[in-house]
C-alpha cells in the first residue's frame, strides 16, 4: 500500500490541532528553525499530520518523510512498542521516518539539521529529483 491523501484521518484532526497548539519545546524549535516555510532545502512540512490511525509530528508529502521528536516517555517499553507499530505502518504505506530525541533537538540542532539534509539529498539522488521542488 502506498501513501495517498486517502490515508489522511479526519477524525484525528481536532487532536492534531491540540497537539500543534501544545507542542513541546523541541518540536517548536525544530519547526521554527528547520522545517517551517520550506526552510529545509525548499521542501514543505506539515505539523501534527494525521496519517491512518497515527499523528506524525512533521510530514513532508513530497519526500514521503515523517520526522518524529521523542521525549523522555519514549524510553518506556509501552511507548517503544507503540512507536514500533507506528513506524511499521508508515513504512508499509511508503513513508520513511527519522526520529530524534528532544535533547538532540534542543542541544544539537546543527547535527539534526545535517541528518535531515543528508537524508533529503540521498532521497533526491535516488529519485532523480532536483534538490528543490
Amino acid at each position: 500500500m502506498i501513501y495517498s491523501n486517502n490515508n489522511y484521518n479526519k477524525s484525528l484532526k481536532k487532536f492534531a490541532r491540540e497537539n500543534r497548539n501544545n507542542g513541546t519545546k523541541a518540536e517548536i524549535r525544530l519547526w521554527c528553525e528547520l522545517l517551517r516555510n520550506k526552510k529545509m532545502l525548499g521542501y514543505g512540512f506539515l505539523r501534527q499530520r494525521p496519517i491512518g490511525n497515527y499523528i506524525a509530528d512533521f510530514f513532508c508529502k513530497e519526500l514521503k518523510l515523517v520526522i518524529e521528536v521523542d521525549g523522555f516517555t519514549h524510553q518506556f517499553e509501552k511507548v517503544i512498542k507503540k512507536d514500533k507499530k507506528k513506524d511499521e505502518y508508515f513504512l508499509e504505506i511508503g513513508i520513511s521516518i527519522l526520529r530524534f530525541d528532544d535533547e538532540d533537538v534542543m542541544n544539537e540542532i546543527e547535527n539534526v539539521s545535517r541528518v535531515i539534509e543528508e537524508w533529503v539529498k540521498c532521497y533526491c539522488a535516488m529519485q532523480s529529483h532536483p534538490l528543490t521542488p
